[in-house]
């Protein structure tokens, strides 16, 4: 896996990038975000805001805990080279 076309954001809220995701089979997944929380830095997967209830939001990727872990590993070693 591979973090591509990793772009900082500058708003006021948690949210400090985006970028995309590509996977060996060349598959890329759009629309990343790596956030500040109160534990510190996050990543987030794409997600819908639910029609009905504009509070809720829905994974529109999904994975597994190691997986997950190993996203958020290579997004943060990516994002650090803003710093």
């Amino acid at each position: 896996m591979n973090v591509v076309n990793m772009k900082q954001f500058s708003g006021s809220n948690g949210l400090k990038a985006f970028f995309d995701l590509e996977t060996s089979e060349g598959i890329t997944i759009k629309g990343f975000k790596v956030a500040e929380g109160k534990s510190g830095l996050f990543i987030g997967v794409p997600s819908d805001q639910d029609k009905n209830d504009k509070g809720k939001y829905w994974d529109k990727v999904l994975m597994s805990k190691e997986v997950k872990e190993k996203v958020t590993k290579i997004a943060l070693a990516e994002y650090s080279k803003f710093s």
